[in-house]
Formats: structure tokens, C-alpha cells, sequence
């Protein structure tokens, strides 16, 4: 890998830039597109621009930088098209609803490259990824139609027991507010949105502080494809407008993928919480544990990939590694001259190592680093703590101890710490002391050994890993977290059923009841009672 410490040829000159640029003065409430005549937020790309030695801000845009006014202009909307579970949506049939999400996806694919440009310039994710993110959504919205098929079908019956003529559907839970990640502002957004609306849900969407842009492309897709009010999107400051929204005791789910504190603070700021239903997906510090018969190449090319990809700005990366003791040295010198080979550069070229799009980044990674230095901790890769502008060099840190702060928080970008371990017991308290929970990667060639802390790990984790990266895919295992890393449980099945709540119609089994349940299905006079067959 290229030295680059001070290097700004690494970014693009003004003389071929060309990038896109979105200035929005409208925001999506009740159906209808209303033009904002406030205040504007600018937003600037992850990419500088080398301008004669000086790196610049590229400025792609504005979004309105709405205040609370407008925040409750959109839940009135979403409280009017809901109408208490009378509105049009939450009684459509799962049919109907899933014809508009169809419709959706049909405006959606013509937004690709799109989609995919304003992924490149405002997160700074490299095009293959970037194109990954648009067409793994396309995919999972159609699997999530084909999934809730499946779930209606198995509905679609009416059970007799005891006396009791009954049948059970799955039903919304109401107004749902939606905060998606800037790490990947498209995906993990629409597995949050897609569910929600398809059960029969209305969304009030609060697009991401990074990421934002494309979003106005996509509310006009949305706005074509869904009834009025049905979706309304949120702008401003979040401290500003969304605790006030949760004081009004009018939100049914909060779905977010966000930090713990950030989580805990808005389910506290709700009058009610016993009625608040979270889906969320939080903090992580996903530990790799390497023992002494690991396949070392194999191990490598898995914790580079897990650790690094998209600069370690992923929930699921790899943010720790216990080596063992025995094989710390050799894995180490492997270790670090991949991180090194690792292409670094701008996202049209498809680097691993792009721009960080987070104001302060930078700061807070050399903080994460001197602090580990202080404790002994040494950079042990060529290239690693060095920086130009925001493109920050994957830097592998060894020995890392519990005395220093990143053993303990999630640095969500490209820094390994590395920790040398002679006995497993060390790993293992690491994980039972440990605020989270979301998966862990085990590197072994030792079975018995393998089988005996996957018993142990499941119940800490909700996700091991043997042999493998961690990760969140495919798309309809469970992805979730124990501790402070998750509430509720999100993949293609299960996202369906966190959005909505199994509830029964009944009636005592007379000939007089029968009647009326039997004109009601021949005469498909109900929604919810009907036993029609979903191909």
C-alpha cells in the first residue's frame, strides 16, 4: 500500500471531478410534496477535492432543516392515515398492500445508479459495494413479499376448538418511526421500512444525518406507490424533533439502528413504554478468537475482510482479535501485511479503504491510538496511524490490554486491536463482562474444542461464527443481539412478525355464527376474515 501520510494526490483533481448534486426544498407529508421556504442544512461529500496542494469540501447538496413544527405536521398525517387502525392501509387486505410495494420496487430499480452515485459521494462507499447495497434491498424486498405469502397462506384457515370458531392473522401495531444508519443508508434503512409498511404499518422516516440524499429520490418513488400519508419524512435535528415526537405518547414502534444511549434515551422520553414495541439495532464489539491450530492463511484472509471492509464501519465487523500467545508473532506479520496490501484510494476505483464521511473522525481514531500507546500498545503495520485529509489508513494495534479505551469501545472504523491470550477463560470474560452481544467469530481446527464454546457462546451471543467472518446475511437468517446490542429480532421472516402482533377473530361455533363468517369470506366482505390463497 501506497505511503500516504500528508499524500493528498490521493484525491481527485478539480479538472475531471464531476460528481452529483441534489438540492432539495421539499419534504414528503400526507401524500404530497410541500415546499420548505426555512432553513437548509448543506451537506458535503466523504470525498475532498485536491485543489493545487488544498484539499476542499465538495458540496452536494441541501436537505431542509426542518424544525418541530413540521416533525408534527408529519406524525398528524400518520395519525389521520392510520386513524386508529380504521384508515385505508391498515385495513387493506395483504394483496392490496403488497401490489403498491411491487409498484415501489418498479420506480425503485429505475433509481439505481442513481442511488449509487450519491452512495459514492456522500459515505464515501466504493461503487461495487455501493451497487451490493442497492440490488441485496432490491432482493430483499422481494423476498420479504414472497415471505409474508407464505405467512398469509398459513393464515389463510379458520381453526375450531372447543367450541370456538377462530382465525388468527398477523395485524399492524400502528405509527412506526423509522431512524436508519449512515453506514448503509439504502439497506438497513428499507429492511426497517419495507416490513413496517407491508404489515400495514405508517412510517414516519427520519433519513440519516450521512446518507440523506438519496432518500429524496426514493420519497418520490414512495409517494407514487403508497397512499397518501402513509409514509411522511422527517428533517432537523433529532434532539430537536424526535424526543418531543416520543412525548406525545403517539408512537406505537421505534425502529432504529443507532447506539444504545441514543436507544435508551428516546424509550425513556415515551409516556407510555409498556405500549412502545422497539426493533433496534445497536452497538456492537464483535470479537474474533484465534487459537493456537487455527489455519492461519484462512484466518487472516477472514479477519482482514471482517475487520476492514468499508473501513471497519459496520455493526457486524470484527473489532477485536484474541490471538493466542503461541501463534501471536506469526499471525501478526501476516496480519499486517495484508492490512498493508489493502487498496486504499477513492470509491470509483473500489478500494477497501475509502474517505470517512463522520465530522471528527479522524480525531477520535488518533485519540483511540494514543491512548493505547500510553498503555503500551505499539502500531505494528508499515502504513498504520497515518492520515490525509479523512482517508484514514487501516492501523493494527498490538499489545492491546483492558487498560485502554479501545479494548472497550466500539471504534467503528478502520483500527484492529489486537490482544494476545494464553488461556481461554480470557477471551471468555471478555465476552461475559461485555456490554455486548451481537456475534463472535471462532478460528479453530480443534472440533471438540470448537463445540465446547459454541454451548457456552450462544448464550451470550446471537450469532457464532466458526471459520468465518461475522456478518449480518443472508438476509433471512435472524439478525439480532443480546445486551445493549439489539432489541427484537430483524431478517426477512422475522422482520415481519416485529411489525405486527398475532390477533383472532372468534365466535362460538352455532349455525348462526357460521352463517355470518360464511357470507363474509364467499362475499370477501373482510380483509382480516378470508380464506383466499395467495400465489
Amino acid at each position: 500500500m501506497q505511503q500516504f501520510s500528508e499524500n493528498i494526490s490521493l484525491f481527485p483533481g478539480t479538472e475531471w471531478l464531476n460528481h452529483p448534486v441534489v438540492e432539495q426544498t421539499e419534504y414528503l407529508v400526507d401524500g404530497e410534496f410541500k415546499q420548505w421556504d426555512g432553513d437548509f442544512k448543506k451537506v458535503y461529500s466523504a470525498i475532498k477535492v485536491n485543489n493545487n496542494g488544498v484539499l476542499e469540501d465538495i458540496y452536494l447538496g441541501k436537505i431542509p432543516n426542518g424544525g418541530l413544527n413540521e416533525a408534527m405536521e408529519c406524525l398528524d398525517a400518520a395519525e389521520k392515515a392510520y386513524d386508529n387502525g380504521f384508515g385505508y392501509w391498515p385495513t387493506l387486505s395483504v394483496e392490496e398492500r403488497i401490489k403498491h410495494v411491487e409498484n415501489f420496487i418498479k420506480e425503485m430499480i429505475g433509481l439505481r445508479e442513481e442511488v449509487v452515485q450519491l452512495l459514492m459521494w456522500e459515505i464515501g462507499k466504493n461503487r461495487a459495494d455501493s451497487e451490493k447495497e442497492f440490488d441485496r434491498t432490491i432482493a430483499y424486498i422481494y423476498d420479504t413479499i414472497n415471505a409474508l405469502k407464505e405467512l398469509d397462506r398459513r393464515s389463510s384457515r379458520f381453526t375450531i376448538e372447543g367450541g370456538i370458531i377462530g382465525q388468527i392473522r398477523r395485524s399492524p401495531l400502528g405509527i412506526t418511526l423509522c431512524i436508519g444508519p449512515y453506514n448503509y443508508p439504502l439497506n438497513e434503512t428499507y429492511t426497517l421500512l419495507i416490513p413496517a409498511l407491508i404489515m400495514g404499518n405508517v412510517v414516519l422516516f427520519k433519513p440519516p444525518k450521512y446518507g440523506c440524499l438519496l432518500h429524496y429520490a426514493l420519497s418520490k418513488a414512495l409517494q407514487k406507490s403508497f397512499p397518501k400519508g402513509v409514509v411522511n419524512y422527517i428533517y432537523g435535528k433529532g434532539a430537536e424533533v424526535i424526543e418531543p415526537m416520543m412525548n406525545t405518547g403517539k408512537i406505537n414502534v421505534l425502529t432504529l439502528i443507532a447506539s444504545s444511549r441514543v436507544a435508551d434515551q428516546l424509550k425513556k422520553a415515551h409516556p407510555k413504554v409498556n405500549r412502545l414495541r422497539s426493533i433496534l439495532g445497536l452497538d456492537a464489539k464483535n470479537p474474533g478468537i484465534i487459537l493456537k491450530d487455527a489455519d492461519l492463511d484462512l484466518t487472516v484472509e477472514e479477519c482482514v475482510a471482517g475487520s476492514l471492509s468499508f473501513n471497519g464501519q459496520r455493526c457486524t465487523a470484527l473489532k477485536i482479535l484474541f490471538v493466542h500467545e503461541d501463534i501471536a508473532d506469526e499471525f501478526i506479520k501476516k496480519f499486517s501485511a495484508k492490512v498493508d496490501a489493502l487498496k486504499v484510494g477513492m470509491p470509483w476505483n473500489n478500494p477497501i479503504i475509502t474517505p470517512l464521511p463522520e465530522e471528527g473522525k479522524v480525531e477520535f481514531l488518533n485519540g483511540l491510538i494514543k491512548d493505547a500507546e500510553s498503555f503500551g500498545a505499539k502500531i505494528v503495520n508499515e502504513t498504520g496511524g497515518q492520515s490525509v485529509g479523512n482517508l484514514f489508513a487501516p492501523t493494527v494495534l498490538y499489545p492491546v490490554s483492558e487498560k485502554m479505551k479501545v479494548y472497550h469501545i466500539e471504534q467503528f472504523g478502520p483500527i484492529v486491536p489486537i490482544v494476545p491470550f494464553k488461556n481461554l477463560q480470557e477471551p471468555i470474560d471478555y465476552m461475559i463482562e461485555s456490554d455486548f452481544g451481537q456475534q463472535v467469530s471462532i478460528f479453530s481446527k480443534n472440533h471438540l474444542e470448537i463445540a465446547k464454546m459454541v454451548d457456552g457462546f450462544v448464550n451470550l451471543v446471537s450469532r457464532v461464527n466458526v471459520n468465518t467472518q461475522s456478518q449480518r446475511g443472508p438476509d433471512v437468517f435472524p439478525f439480532t443481539g443480546r445486551k445493549d446490542s439489539a432489541e427484537g429480532t430483524l431478517s426477512v421472516p422475522d422482520a415481519l412478525r416485529s411489525f405486527s402482533i398475532r390477533t383472532m377473530v372468534a365466535t362460538k361455533d352455532s349455525e348462526l355464527n357460521k352463517d355470518i363468517f360464511n357470507n363474509i369470506v364467499s362475499e370477501q366482505e373482510s380483509s382480516f376474515l378470508s380464506t383466499k390463497f395467495l400465489f
